[in-house]
């Protein structure tokens, strides 16, 4: 059982590693749901933490789409993500029909190496998620798929990650859930989906604010609930 936690900062990082989580997901733009971050803040936090991190990979909060030059930008980026002792990147592209753009995705994976890859929540936006999670298995270097089940909260999608987890289980990457995740509600969403990673980003802020740091008091107490699962 994983929990893996938002961190926009090197603080949120140190606090992170201190108080529970096993993963960070490192990303800026919080409230445009993550793009991707400075070089600096990428090294620094790498140096700072030793539980894996995982850094986004997005060139900009418009949507999922990505013309050439966003390619460009992001296959420059992916490099420097490669060299910086990450441990995975996160990311997603949808084509003009809204389903995955396997040409991007193929592309960018050759710029990854060998880092675990995350799709990210452009998951949610596709028609045919069972489908999709079918394409996304064949690329041994995916290893999870960030999903809220296509609901803006992951507690209004209960039964589907439950199922997108079941059809996961014997292949090579997992469903990472989260989007709407709180303390309260983390324990009875585990057992009712038999997730095996969850992720969590303002449910363990102070005062549930996206722009406010680390609250130790909740991340410890999720970090405490997740431990009963492994």
């Amino acid at each position: 059982m994983i929990l893996e936690v938002i961190a926009t900062s090197v603080l949120d990082a140190k606090l992170a590693q201190e108080h529970g989580a096993d993963r960070i997901e490192l990303i800026s733009g919080i409230v445009e749901g993550g793009v991707t971050p400075s070089i600096g803040l990428i090294e620094q936090v790498v140096k700072a933490v030793d539980i894996p991190v995982n850094v986004m990979l997005r060139p900009h909060a418009n949507g999922f789409r990505y013309d050439g030059d966003d390619l460009g930008v992001m296959a420059r980026d992916a490099g420097i993500i490669r060299e910086s002792g990450a441990a995975g990147i996160v990311m997603g592209m949808l084509d003009e029909r809204g389903e995955i753009d396997t040409s991007a995705l193929e592309m960018l994976l050759n710029e990854t190496g060998k880092l675990a890859v995350t799709f990210h929540r452009a998951f949610d936006e596709l028609q045919d998620r069972r489908s999709a999670l079918e394409l996304l298995s064949r690329y041994p270097a995916i290893r999870k798929i960030l999903t809220s089940g296509g609901k803006s909260s992951v507690l209004d999608a209960k039964e589907e990650i439950a199922e997108l987890a079941k059809l996961s289980e014997g292949r090579s990457l997992a469903i990472l859930a989260g989007s709407g995740l709180g303390v309260e509600t983390l324990d009875e969403f585990i057992r009712q989906t038999q997730v095996r990673e969850v992720h969590m980003g303002t449910g363990v802020r102070r005062n549930g604010r996206a722009l406010e740091p680390i609250d130790p008091d909740k991340l410890r107490a999720a970090a405490d609930i997740v431990a009963r699962y492994k």
